[in-house]
């Protein structure tokens, strides 16, 4: 995926809006969460990702979390 500016990464959500996708998020210590879940919505400063097998929840993250690098998201095959 192409990180260069904000505009780019947000076209890269929207592609794969109603897909599922894995993340990848820098947690604390140097450890990293990884979760897989369906990208639901797509919105002009933050998208959600619904998340949980037996509890589903929806997080949401902002396109500069993408761009610094704090997650980072691919699509699962």
């Amino acid at each position: 995926m192409a990180k260069n500016t904000l505009s780019q990464i947000k076209q890269y959500i929207d592609k794969h809006v109603g897909l599922k996708v894995r993340l990848e998020a820098s947690g604390r210590n140097n450890t990293s969460i990884v979760n897989e879940g369906i990208l639901i919505n797509a919105y002009p400063s933050i998208f959600t990702i619904k998340v949980g097998k037996e509890q589903l929840r929806t997080i949401s993250y902002s396109y500069t979390d993408i761009l610094i690098n704090n997650i980072s998201i691919t699509p699962c095959d």
